[in-house]
């Protein structure tokens, strides 16, 4: 009778230490996931400040600036403007409209003059 009260004795210390062991983990891995809960909010907070600081960094009045300052770029105009077929020549720019029509009574014709577009499928 006494082997197995001894026995019995081992099971339940054994099965206390085993209850504290996995206790011991279980607030270990509490306290590593408020760890990463902390840093999640965190970061969802620096991720937050760094989207405002993009849209105020990426307005249109700013990168414009930016482009003409830094970038010495310029609007485009028909005159600087370049199309290039497919096969890799370029198409001559849009000669600029005179700018005083002649006035003989009849209305001024219009210069005809073909679309980038249809420039573009004729080349082809």
């Amino acid at each position: 009778m006494a082997r197995i009260n001894l026995l019995l004795l081992m099971a339940v210390i054994a099965t206390a230490l085993y209850l504290v062991h996995t206790q011991y983990l279980s607030r270990q891995l509490y306290t590593e996931l408020d760890r990463v809960q902390q840093d999640a909010r965190r970061l969802e907070t620096e991720r937050d400040r760094l989207q405002v600081e993009k849209r105020a960094q990426a307005t249109p009045l700013r990168v414009e600036k930016l482009a003409k300052e830094q970038l010495q770029m310029r609007t485009t105009s028909p005159a600087i403007t370049q199309y290039v077929r497919p096969d890799g020549s370029v198409i001559p720019a849009v000669a600029p409209v005179a700018a005083t029509p002649p006035t003989t009574g009849k209305p001024a014709a219009k210069p005809a003059a073909k679309p980038a577009a249809t420039a573009a499928r004729a080349a082809r």
